[in-house]
């Protein structure tokens, strides 16, 4: 029987893949699978995932015709994974030595449905600590008491896949896959999804993930159209949330978000190509006459002057009808 699957996407990462395979090699237990997936790489990275399959126990390399996204490799991995447990790794990161067994213990002692985890960022040689939102450790709770309040930062803002481990009654109720076809931002709608229809969650006090930064083929440093699916993803987030039987409590949750990512993207608008950065401004003030206007109303209030009067502004860019309900 296998324990644990790990999902770990690969796609253009040659420089940064022999790190995570060394990573995987020092967490490798017979009843562990690694199910490596290319996304249709370009570079050598084929090449040192084919010496993976018959250098480290485990593994199971897929292999993507065509680029799809993380989105869509992490879905592969998960139709493909055996395990009681499932866990997420990025093709360019890496673990420490026995993270998954440690984890796996820490989350069969507790038996929830999911476990959240603390992680190092990597920035060149800088490294800093993260620590999930989220006060209470080790301690089971219901993950839909975690979303809130809508004014703080809470563990729905922390929505890496990789930092946590996953029993797989998640996967057999549909909650583990991602929106096929993101290509940023896929994890909010399935970090939403999991506080709001999952039983049973904990954070844990447990650091051993390795989150590198900086990394030039990463989406969150290229400034082209593949940066707009965050638009998409949080329109899901809005859209899903307000069919919630709490949608009255949790929508200015998602409501605030969102327009928080908003204002983050206009603030850095340098970094865009100039026909994406107007697909931005355009595609943003009709993703804020979509939202519910009374909670937008109520977000934009509690907002800080420079926030609220930006994003004002935005609202009241006119925008085509057909942008407004494309959803």
């Amino acid at each position: 029987m296998v324990k644990l699957s790990v999902i770990v996407p690969f796609y253009n990462v040659q420089t940064y893949a022999p790190d995570t395979l060394r990573s995987l090699r020092a967490n490798a237990r017979e009843d562990f699978e690694f199910i490596l997936v290319d996304d249709c790489s370009t570079d050598g990275t084929a090449d040192i995932l084919r010496r993976a399959e018959d250098e480290i126990p485990g593994v199971v390399v897929s292999r993507h015709k065509e680029n799809g996204g993380l989105a869509t490799a992490r879905n592969t991995g998960l139709d493909a994974a055996r395990g009681e447990y499932l866990a997420f790794l990025d093709g360019d990161d890496w673990v420490a030595p026995g993270h998954f067994a440690g984890l796996l213990a820490r989350a069969e002692a507790l038996g929830c449905d999911f476990v959240r985890t603390d992680h190092v960022q990597v920035d060149g040689r800088t490294r800093t600590v993260h620590r999930v939102p989220h006060g209470r450790r080790d301690e089971v709770m219901d993950p839909r008491d975690a979303i809130l309040p809508a004014t703080r930062t809470t563990s729905v803002d922390y929505p890496y896949a990789w930092a946590g481990l996953y029993h797989r009654r998640l996967l057999d109720r549909g909650l583990l896959h991602f929106t096929d076809g993101l290509r940023t931002a896929e994890d909010r709608p399935w970090i939403w999804r999991l506080h709001r229809e999952a039983d049973s969650f904990a954070v844990l006090g447990f650091l051993g993930i390795f989150y590198r930064r900086g990394v030039a083929s990463s989406l969150t440093q290229i400034g082209d159209v593949r940066q707009l699916d965050f638009i998409r993803s949080f329109d899901q987030v809005v859209r899903e949330t307000a069919e919630d039987r709490d949608a009255r409590a949790l929508l200015p949750k998602a409501v605030r978000t969102y327009c928080a990512i908003i204002f983050h993207h206009m603030s850095s608008m340098e970094r865009f190509e100039p026909a994406v950065a107007r697909a931005l401004k355009s595609m943003s003030a009709a993703a804020l006459k979509r939202m519910p206007q009374d909670v937008l109303d109520e977000a934009l209030d509690s907002m800080d002057v420079q926030r609220a009067t930006l994003l004002r502004r935005l609202r009241r860019r006119p925008v085509a009808a057909k942008e407004v309900a494309a959803a």
